[in-house]
């Protein structure tokens, strides 16, 4: 089956854009991209009720949203509301966080974290066609010492060996890719954002490991000893990034580490407050890192460390579907509209592993597709509005919105 767009800009994720142009699906592939008008002969070979007059819309590759978790609610204490909640009720939510997610946009996702590797469970349903949401890279159990970030849900381990044997009980798993918890983190009670957790030598063992069946690997870091102990380790992207200084950020370029900054997650926190819930213990360790977290963004993109779109999706009112929101945090830090995109599709993909399927608008790529409404180069909050979202398309199928035929 083929499908055609016409008349409509097509911002292709690499940083170009076309004006007016057409796009044309064959199966789940992009078969053809092109500028102005459409080719008598190709528009003849398209039924016309799959022929979509596009005006005044924009197609850009989906969204990849590389820090999530489907497994969490968004409620003002997540991890213990998940700790809570039965493991068949977790999946079903999971499931449920799933869709959503897709139908804003993201089409793909990397879930750096769940209760009992039920983001396998989800993952592995979606990939059958048995439930809808977006592609994803699942990391299973997050890697922690014993009562580390996270624990509550975590796999936890002491000492080289011991991260090893959690390593492996990951790819046992199959996951996609590896967490490691190298510094406390704010969800945690009686945590502490600033303090290393798993030592050097625990991290180097762990991404041998991992690095070892060709999985990447991440580490949660939420201070600059953290983040530089695991990018000498050779983490493959740090998560948040709180505190960096010129050293650790030459290190990154050199090295090609990542950074996902998760703006939504301390932004969420801080503008609810406790107000609506939200522990104070939470909001007071967010206050004390945020400026050092919105510093060394501003210091990494300066000086070219490469940035990826990531939520951290599921934690206090950070909600499943609001992912794009990210997008806006990014401009108002700075990023010209353009680099906020690339953040969320080809260098995401990039990170992921997995630029030669997603990321881009070329020939034989996936064809996952957002139609959005306007130009988002101009007004990136139009990726955030579901009034302007006109269409998803994962694999060339149309899983959310309405399109017209002409």
């Amino acid at each position: 089956m083929k499908t055609l767009f016409k008349n409509c800009g097509i911002i292709d994720g690499l940083g170009g854009r076309i004006e007016k142009g057409w796009l044309l699906i064959e199966e789940d592939r992009i078969s053809l991209v092109g500028e102005e008008e459409v080719p008598q002969g190709i528009e003849a070979e398209v039924d016309p009720g799959h022929t979509i007059n596009a005006t005044g819309k924009s197609i850009l590759p989906g969204l990849i949203d590389c820090h999530v978790h489907l497994t969490l609610d968004g409620s003002p204490d997540p991890i213990n509301n998940l700790i809570k909640t039965a493991d068949p009720t977790a999946t079903l939510q999971t499931a449920r966080n799933a869709g959503v997610t897709l139908k804003a946009g993201i089409t793909t996702v990397r879930d750096l974290g769940s209760k009992n590797f039920i983001d396998i469970c989800v993952r592995d349903g979606i990939a059958s066609g048995l439930i809808a949401g977006p592609r994803m890279l699942c990391a299973g159990q997050m890697i922690c010492i014993t009562g580390g970030h996270g624990w509550q849900v975590s796999c936890q381990a002491d000492g080289p060996d011991e991260v090893r044997r959690a390593v492996r009980k990951q790819v046992h798993a199959d996951v996609d890719v590896v967490k490691f918890m190298a510094t406390g983190g704010v969800l945690t009670k009686g945590g502490r954002p600033g303090i290393p957790q798993l030592n050097p030598d625990e991290l180097k063992a762990g991404i041998e490991e991992a690095h070892k069946v060709s999985l990447k690997t991440a580490a949660h870091s939420q201070s600059l000893e953290g983040t530089r102990n695991a990018v000498y380790a050779g983490i493959d992207s740090i998560e948040h990034g709180v505190s960096l200084d010129d050293e650790i950020i030459e290190e990154m370029i050199k090295r090609d580490v990542f950074l996902v900054p998760t703006l939504s997650a301390p932004i969420n926190i801080l503008r609810r407050g406790v107000e609506v819930g939200i522990p104070d213990e939470y909001v007071e360790k967010t206050k004390r890192v945020h400026a050092g977290h919105i510093e060394a963004l501003l210091r990494a993109k300066k000086a070219g460390v490469q940035i990826v779109m990531g939520t951290d999706a599921g934690t206090p009112f950070n909600l499943h579907g609001e992912n794009a929101s990210e997008l806006v945090y990014f401009v108002d830090n700075g990023f010209s509209a353009m680099e906020a995109i690339l953040c969320a599709t080809s260098r995401a993909a990039e990170l992921l592993g997995i630029q030669d399927r997603v990321g881009s608008i070329n020939s034989n790529m996936q064809a996952d597709l957002l139609v959005v409404d306007g130009n988002p180069v101009e007004d990136i909050s139009s990726l955030a509005d579901p009034h302007r979202i006109s269409a998803v398309y994962k694999g060339g199928k149309k899983v959310s919105g309405k399109t017209a035929t002409s």
